[in-house]
């Protein structure tokens, strides 16, 4: 919803007089030792681990923006500070032209930018469509009661995690949306409050800590991830824990919007989150024309928010973001910050894996891949802030139903970096040899990422192999009760390590003789032949 403002035109200085967003920037941090010898002043022990965990050093954008020069700006006549940034050692500031070209005038002031681009442009959408009441309920085979959500983790083989007990636990995800009513209420999220799994919030629209308010865009969001209803509904990360942050007023469409994210996204940092995910998209349709973005902006070093949501993932963070609902419109391609280097844009494919015709395409407009993987977002299972479970349309669905995926395979590879989790996840997509401008890298499989298959033929036989990382043994399952299988362990140079025959009553494979590392297999049976990779912990 958008409200609309009616304004009245006076034959007078008007452009002299009206107000004005814009960031300005400082060139130094005179306090910058002080922080830096003192690191638990501005980081959680949680978020120092991260760093200590990938190799990460801390820096001057860790460092708190000059306070003097806060007050400074502060007191200079006709400015409003809206909020801070300092990664980028910023304030979104607003004021007359005048007066913030005035701001030049201070020594340590590096330079100012207009969010009006005539002046020296910005757009978001949350992307989410219409809810329906669901009348039918899938059947599905494995451990987890989905309902139906069963398709949208089934498609990524993400139930091959479930089952071997990584749903998201340790890791913490930080949503940056429009609110998230009814969180504290509905019960499709009871059982994230009674783990106590929702860890914290804030709302930076109305600067309060009353999360649970504004739009329930979140909430729908949210749900994908964390909610857990029997037979209706289960996230792909339900035993993951969430800060809530609301970044976005759904009144307007301001560039206020995007130092709201940045900070949120610097507060999720210092709580020591693993992964942010966020469905909005910032391009057209401002509420000031002439805050709008173009795609030459595209580019990953333009626009405010993907300046931060880079300098999020360069502190070991990984940043899920929706690509957007534009492929039908005039201007089809992806949005910030969708378009920053090492955010992953998810796109939006149907139940049958085809391209939903509103997923925003790529490339980027320096002419990388984008968007970078894709998940369902055409009727998608959501619930809503009353409880109620329904289907709903948007990318703004696709990007958390892979954020909670890919908060399970961290936590099944916890000593990997945010880089190392983003390309494994990269390289288990359908499309990693032959990427394209609708579906990037294409639809990732998790349980491939794991080392797990899961295969079903064309008989419906099933093939699972776990667990996986494995301890002492493995079971290589298949539904064949009359077969003998072969089984062949190799090293990662090609030695054959193990062969032994199993049967379907007796498919355990003792590993007892192997030292910890990676090894491949092959299986195989009358009818089946399979390969994988088996991790020996």
């Amino acid at each position: 919803m958008k409200c609309f403002y009616v304004f009245f035109l006076f034959l007078i200085t008007a452009t002299a007089f009206s107000q004005e967003d814009a960031w300005v920037y400082f060139n130094a941090k005179p306090s910058s030792q002080t922080y830096l010898s003192n690191p638990s002043q501005m980081l959680s022990q949680r978020s120092l681990t991260r760093r200590i965990n990938q190799n990460i050093a801390l820096n001057l954008t860790d460092v708190p923006v000059e306070k003097s020069y806060i007050t400074q700006i502060k007191s200079s006549a006709g400015i409003t500070i809206l909020a801070q940034s300092k990664w980028l050692n910023a304030l979104h500031i607003r004021g007359t032209q005048a007066a913030i070209l005035a701001l030049k005038n201070f020594t340590f002031v590096d330079k100012v930018v207009f969010a009006d681009r005539t002046l020296n442009p910005t757009s978001k959408k949350a992307f989410t469509n219409n809810i329906t009441t669901i009348k039918n309920n899938l059947e599905t085979k494995v451990d987890y009661a989905y309902g139906n959500a069963a398709n949208q983790i089934q498609m990524l083989n993400g139930q091959v995690l479930h089952q071997q007990n990584y749903t998201g636990s340790g890791k913490v995800i930080a949503v940056l949306d429009a609110g998230f009513p009814g969180v504290n209420t509905a019960q499709p999220f009871q059982r994230l409050r009674d783990n106590n799994l929702i860890l914290g919030g804030y709302d930076y629209v109305a600067r309060n800590t009353n999360f649970y308010s504004g739009g329930s865009h979140g909430t729908l969001v949210l749900s994908t991830m964390g909610g857990y209803k029997e037979n209706a509904l289960i996230g792909t990360a339900p035993d993951a824990s969430y800060y809530l942050f609301r970044t976005e007023n759904d009144a307007i469409e301001s560039p206020i919007e995007e130092s709201l994210w940045v900070e949120a996204a610097e507060k999720a940092d210092s709580l020591g989150v693993d992964i942010i995910t966020t469905s909005l998209g910032y391009f057209l349709q401002f509420t000031n024309p002439n805050h709008n973005h173009t795609y030459s902006d595209m580019n990953g070093t333009t626009n405010f928010i993907s300046l931060g949501a880079e300098l999020a993932f360069s502190k070991g963070i990984i940043v899920v973001a929706s690509a957007g609902n534009e492929g039908l419109m005039t201007e089809p391609h992806i949005g910030a910050p969708a378009d920053a280097v090492s955010v992953i844009a998810v796109g939006s494919v149907t139940a049958t894996k085809a391209k939903s015709g509103f997923s925003s395409v790529g490339p980027s407009f320096d002419g990388r891949i984008k968007p970078d993987v894709m998940a369902q977002g055409t009727a998608a299972t959501v619930s809503d802030a009353a409880g109620n479970i329904g289907t709903a349309n948007g990318t703004s669905f696709s990007c958390p139903i892979m954020a909670g995926m890919i908060a399970c395979l961290w936590q099944a590879f916890p000593t990997k970096t945010n880089q190392e989790i983003r390309q494994m996840v990269f390289q288990s997509s359908d499309k990693y040899a032959t990427p394209n401008i609708n579906f990037g890298y294409g639809i990732p499989n998790f349980g491939a990422s794991l080392g797990v298959e899961n295969y079903t033929d064309v008989k419906n036989e099933t093939f699972l192999v776990s667990p996986n990382p494995a301890k002492t043994e493995v079971s290589f399952s298949f539904s064949n009760k009359n077969n003998t299988a072969s089984v062949v362990i190799y090293s990662i140079l090609g030695q054959k390590m193990i062969e032994k025959q199993i049967t379907s009553q007796n498919p355990i494979l003792s590993l007892e003789t192997l030292n910890s590392g990676l090894y491949f297999y092959t299986f195989d049976t009358n009818g089946l032949h399979k390969t994988g990779k088996i991790i020996k912990q």
